[in-house]
């Protein structure tokens, strides 16, 4: 039996579990989600931010493994945790 992340990625579990998770990420990254949504809007299409990681998600499926490696050699490196409070 295939866990349900793979077989949610196939297509194959239209209404799968939901996991709920958090993350950190730099500032500037996190602002591309308001370009992207911008973007949408553009083409009378609303996006949430949890549909626009989604999407990216699929679409770095659909890279090389060579292609998934420059993508994320050209990430920034973010330190690991939650940023300090300020």
């Amino acid at each position: 039996m295939r866990p349900p992340a793979v077989a949610a990625a196939d297509g194959a579990a239209a209404a799968s579990t939901l996991v709920r998770d958090s993350f950190t990420m730099p500032a500037d990254d996190f602002a591309l989600v308001d370009v992207l949504k911008g973007r949408a809007l553009q083409v009378q299409r609303p996006a949430k931010k949890s549909e626009l990681l989604r999407a990216g998600l699929h679409a770095l499926s659909g890279l090389s493994p060579q292609a998934l490696a420059k993508a994320l050699d050209a990430l920034a490196p973010v330190k690991a945790g939650r940023p300090k409070k300020t």
